[in-house]
């Protein structure tokens, strides 16, 4: 009997999501306290023996990151030499595949109970009802329990089954020829409709959670989603209260954590290990500070990525600060329009909406303001870029 497998995609330069990935392929954003890809394996474990990543922007961080084991199940990778589509990089996984498979995307985050309904099927695809997929997700078009077809964000609301982008095959998929789109790429979903033009397609609508990370602001909304799963007050033996310190509601602490007097922190907020909070900051509920996060600010709904130091007064609202950055005295990230209207921000050139009232700023790694830096809403600061005192940023800061 063949051993379960599952191909995790995980080659692509991902640019959407900049400048959060300029370093680093979107799987390894950590959420909360694990990277996205590790979130998924551990979705994966107990029901497959076998996942076999494909890797190519920055192959080495994700080998390196994640070795040859993860919790007993055996990772193989595979390269995928040249950005071709999610068609031409499950074609790399061909060489291993000995049996039924399940695919999944490397940076959404999925949840167990949906990946066990779908391998009950020979050929599948995961979908989540949502109000419209007009222009927003790949539309999958049913009737009488199987796929008749799916169309790549679809002008009008055609279905209300969104492709989440698992798939179970078995490798006689491969005969199915692919033709390379306009874009020069080749997809995984026109393994799907070969499949659902014969009849053979079924759909699993999705029962537990779909995290999907097209853009920067669905990081921060992943965050978040994970840390309001999280049911009871977790502080770690090591960590550190002093006095006058105040604590509500839901509230993670890390390992060797100092949490300093004054300081008042409202929770759902998670606090990785060998921070220093405080004195007299002020955490609100949403926020994220991953490990060694030195902090006095006042901050919300917003992740403050490993090594990132914002030590003086400063406001940080909606926002997701990246590894190593330095937040100077007096930093505020603007977030709220005057209309009260939904904040759009710049994704290669073009205005996307991105549906919030509240946004921040995006600040890549290595990034250093000056003191009195204020920063209009949804703007965003490439890595290793550097602010004057008092300067407004109006416009992204790019390389």
């Amino acid at each position: 009997m063949n051993k379960m497998q599952a191909v995790i995609l995980a080659a692509g330069k991902s640019t959407r999501t900049y400048p959060l990935t300029v370093n680093r392929p979107k799987p390894l954003l950590k959420v909360l306290d694990k990277t996205m890809i590790e979130h998924n394996l551990d979705q994966l474990h107990g029901l497959v023996d076998e996942v076999i990543i494909i890797v190519g922007f920055r192959k080495e961080l994700v080998m390196e990151k994640l070795g040859s084991f993860y919790k007993g199940m055996k990772l193989c990778f595979a390269e995928q030499k040249e950005q071709l589509g999610t068609g031409h990089a499950l074609e790399t996984a061909k060489p291993f595949l000995k049996g039924k498979f399940i695919v999944l995307n490397g940076d959404d985050i999925y949840d167990k109970k949906d990946i066990a309904a779908m391998l009950e099927h020979d050929y599948a695809i995961l979908v989540k009802e949502v109000e419209s997929v007009a222009r927003r997700f790949g539309a999958v078009v049913v009737k009488d329990n199987k796929v008749k077809e799916i169309i790549e964000k679809p002008a009008e609301n055609i279905s209300k089954y969104a492709n989440t982008g698992v798939f179970v095959f078995k490798p006689d998929i491969f005969n199915i020829e692919l033709k390379k789109t306009e874009r020069g790429e080749y997809e995984l979903t026109d393994f799907a409709t070969g499949l659902a033009k014969k009849g053979l397609l079924e759909y699993e609508p999705v029962k537990g959670f779909w995290l999907p990370v097209g853009y920067p602001w669905n990081y921060l909304e992943a965050n978040v989603e994970m840390l309001h799963r999280v049911k009871a007050k977790q502080i770690d033996e090591t960590a550190v209260i002093e006095d006058n310190v105040t604590i509500k509601g839901i509230v993670i602490i890390g390992k060797n954590t100092l949490i300093k007097s004054g300081t008042y922190i409202e929770g759902p907020v998670f606090i990785g290990d060998d921070c220093e909070i405080g004195p007299n900051a002020y955490i609100r509920k949403d926020t994220i500070l991953m490990d060694k996060v030195r902090t006095r600010a006042e901050i919300v709904d917003s992740v403050l990525m490993d090594n990132t130091t914002a030590k003086h007064t400063s406001y940080i609202g909606h926002s997701v600060i990246g590894e190593n950055c330095n937040i100077a005295a007096g930093t505020i990230t603007a977030d709220y329009r005057h209309d009260a209207g939904s904040n759009k921000t710049l994704i290669k050139g073009e205005k996307v909406d991105t549906g919030r009232k509240k946004l921040g700023a995006f600040i890549g790694d290595n990034v250093k303001l000056g003191i009195g830096t204020l920063i209009y809403p949804g703007r965003k600061i490439w890595p290793n870029k550097t602010t004057l005192p008092g300067e407004i940023v109006k416009q992204d800061i790019v390389d």
